[in-house]
């Protein structure tokens, strides 16, 4: 066996064990002491890499277990207590955890910015070091086109040339799906109350549940269920929020719908006077025998009225007035590139062929003949105008409801509750269209004096909006 002083075994321990190791006094690469040279005592040697201080001297491997916390190798704390930058080479090894969080230096197994959520440019992939990449999902709605009027709402970023036609028939079959189930609602309901089936065959073929208040209940609800199918339309076909069909400020504007309907209230006096005036001067007067039901008949269906009059309204502007009016004028033929298609393009990037299509539309819808199919196409196309030059549906829902109250509660206060369609002389037309123009010409004074919005802002949410008196809303 090798002695204490042998260079093959151990040197005798050193009195400065324990204390903190010197520095090697021999140059890097030196070459091992020749056999009769003194070597340096054990403390002037680092300790090895797995050597832990024990007590007065060093004890080789682990002498602690490995616990959560703590590196396997030196057993130690995992984030050793050290001055940030001290002495540390650029890439060196170090425990996770030496310095604050997202400070780690690059190439200690984190890429730079570790845990601050990267920035990419819309519809990138941004790069994240938790979960690796990921695709940044793009909303379903996309923006409003930017300082435009009313009727070219329809035309953003994702309208094709199908768009139009698919919304459309898809309004339309669900629509009737939902009257189909509408009627057999009614059909249960009553059959549980009255025990009978009803019957619209002989005498009552018009009706569906033999007349009265539960008719006039389901023809009003039938039209009213097709105002949250268009809102759908837009929304799903279109991809845009349902309330650019209300305004171009993205909603329904109450403060304006109330100022309309105060104008509205004003044209029902004004227009039941006309009528007083036109029914003067028609040979055929009436009987005159009406007369008031009272209350016991009239509260029921007027309860019917009041509650289902300003859905079925409304339906029929956002149908008509909304959908329809930007359904056309999302169709402007402006990437056409021939002479014909550059020509018919600068007719439809104005209102006017969604204002005659709608229209007509509307009236194809009612069941009037002779003068009264003017007064029908009189009411949409003003109603629809207004829409444009208001940047929304305020004004014309306001005298769809009110027009709709006046002619369906007059005929329920004297027993008759189908209103009756067919031909209209041109004295009552003139009676009904005149008081339009005047409500007309009042919306788009009051539309100037409020600085209502036409045409959607013009640089983003934040700006102030455009409004009638800054902006003509023809311009396209």
């Amino acid at each position: 066996m090798a002695g204490a002083g042998d260079g093959d075994g151990w040197a005798p321990l050193d009195p400065d064990l324990g204390r903190e190791p010197r520095e090697d006094p021999r140059p890097s690469g030196a070459q091992p002491v020749p056999e009769g040279e003194a070597r340096p005592s054990a403390s002037a040697w680092p300790p090895p890499k797995h050597a832990q201080p024990q007590g007065a001297g060093w004890s080789y491997g682990p002498q602690q277990p490995y616990g959560p916390g703590q590196p396997p190798e030196t057993g130690q704390p995992y984030a050793p207590e050290q001055p940030y930058g001290a002495e540390q080479p650029y890439g060196a090894e170090q425990p996770y955890g030496a310095r604050p969080y997202g400070e780690q230096p690059y190439g200690t197994g984190q890429p730079p910015g570790y845990g601050y959520p990267q920035e990419a440019p819309y519809g990138k992939v941004p790069y994240d070091a938790t979960y690796g990449a990921r695709a940044v999902e793009r909303p379903w709605v996309v923006p409003t086109p930017k300082a435009s009027p009313f009727h070219r709402l329809a035309r953003n970023e994702v309208h094709r040339w199908w768009c139009p036609l698919v919304g459309t028939l898809g309004i339309a079959v669900t629509g009737m799906a939902l009257v189909i189930g509408l009627m057999i609602v009614g059909i249960i309901v009553h059959l549980v109350v009255t025990g009978e089936v009803p019957d619209s065959s002989g005498a009552d073929a018009d009706s569906m549940f033999g007349g009265g208040t539960a008719d006039l209940a389901f023809n009003l609800g039938a039209l009213a269920v097709f105002l949250p199918v268009v809102l759908l339309g837009a929304w799903v076909v279109q991809r845009r929020r349902p309330g650019t069909l209300s305004s171009v400020a993205g909603r329904l504007r109450w403060r304006w719908l109330l100022a309309c309907s105060g104008l509205a209230i004003l044209f029902c006096a004004v227009s039941y006077g006309a009528a007083i005036v036109a029914g003067a001067t028609l040979d055929d007067q009436s009987s005159g025998d009406e007369h008031w039901v009272g209350w016991g008949k009239f509260l029921a269906p007027a309860i019917v009225i009041i509650l289902l009059v300003p859905f079925q309204s409304a339906a029929e502007e956002y149908a008509f007035r909304g959908w329809m009016l930007q359904a056309v004028g999302s169709c402007t033929l402006e990437n056409a590139r021939n002479r014909v298609g550059r020509a018919f393009s600068v007719v439809f990037r104005t209102p006017w062929p969604g204002i005659v299509v709608g229209s007509a539309l509307f009236t194809a819808g009612h069941g009037y003949t002779g003068w009264g199919i003017l007064d029908i196409f009189a009411f949409g196309a003003i109603a629809a105008w207004l829409a444009v030059r208001t940047g929304g549906l305020e004004s014309s829902i306001a005298l769809h409801v009110f027009n709709n109250l006046v002619a369906f509660l007059g005929p329920a206060a004297v027993g008759e509750l189908d209103i009756e369609q067919g031909g209209v002389p041109w004295q009552v037309v003139a009676a009904d269209v005149v008081p339009m123009l005047l409500y007309a010409a009042a919306v788009v004074w009051l539309a100037r004096r409020m600085r209502v919005q036409t045409v959607t802002a013009g640089g983003g949410d934040g700006e102030a909006p455009v409004t009638a008196a800054t902006e003509p809303v023809h311009a396209s």
